[in-house]
């Protein structure tokens, strides 16, 4: 009786976890080059229940030894063993703003590749990103909107002297100083990127991928860049709330379970062996 407690309220949990998670997917509908979190539900060890006594095997001496017949395996709960980004490319939307700026897929050679702008991070490593809605600073520094350095193919903040710029559709930042190839990432396994605050990636070191690399100099790596665009979240709203509302069905569903659980409980201790 008490193992169906805890095989709906983990189903409870699971779907409660999996709602913050489409939750928060519709709220970034409108980030540019935000990546959608899928959920991955996993079960719990299946066990094997037997009944005891339903059987009897006889013997030389006229002694029924009972014998154990299967019934079934029994469920014991779910839960939301990870939560991964989509990497699938966003549309691409025209805003007309000289410092935005697309990053277009090309081909890749791996099934999990893809390219990234890089910038650096708090603590001065590289991050890398698909948000391209980019600015300049009080010094003539590209930044992203949180601040962060736009790096270039080396490693260095992108300059820009405070003057208008073009970008070429192979990345490189124009400016009547001369050109500035963009940093621009090419990663093996997408999956060996961590998501964090601010649409930006980091690479999970402890992992045993490679870590990201200059994407022109990658092998069979193509890829270009639109400025006056952005690219948009991969987000499909109507797919997220329908999700949403299935989720919210299960949770209810396993709500009602446990419900009908704890109504019997009720009945066992109030009721059942009672002196009248």
């Amino acid at each position: 009786m008490l193992r169906g407690f805890y095989t709906a309220a983990s189903g409870m949990l699971t779907q409660q976890r999996r709602q913050e998670t489409l939750s928060n997917n519709l709220s970034n509908v409108t980030t540019p080059g935000y990546k959608a979190d899928q959920g991955s539900v996993r079960s719990f060890p299946e066990m094997l229940i037997e009944r005891m006594g339903s059987k009897s095997l006889p013997t030389s001496k006229n002694i029924n030894l009972p014998v154990r017949s299967e019934v079934g395996p029994l469920s014991t709960g779910t839960y939301l063993q990870e939560t991964t980004p989509d990497f699938t490319q966003g549309d691409i939307r025209n805003t007309g703003v000289s410092t935005d700026m697309a990053l277009m897929n090309g081909n890749f050679p791996d099934e999990n590749g893809s390219v990234f702008f890089t910038v650096r991070g708090q603590d001065g490593d590289p991050r890398y990103t698909r948000s391209g809605n980019f600015t300049v600073d009080g010094q003539g520094f590209l930044v992203s909107q949180s601040g962060a350095y736009v790096l270039d193919q080396q490693g260095n903040p992108v300059q820009t002297g405070g003057q208008e710029f073009t970008v070429s559709p192979e990345g490189v930042l124009q400016t009547e100083y001369g050109g500035t190839q963009l940093g621009i990432s090419y990663t093996n396994d997408v999956y060996q990127l961590v998501k964090e605050g601010n649409d930006l990636f980091r690479y999970n070191d402890e992992g045993e991928g490679q870590a990201p690399v200059n994407a022109r100099t990658a092998e069979g790596v193509t890829f270009g860049v639109k400025q006056n665009a952005l690219e948009g979240s991969n987000v499909d709203p109507a797919r997220t709330m329908t999700e949403m509302m299935s989720s919210y069905r299960l949770f209810e569903t396993n709500q009602k379970v446990l419900k009908a659980y704890d109504q019997s409980m009720d009945k066992a201790v109030n009721e059942i062996g009672r002196v009248r």
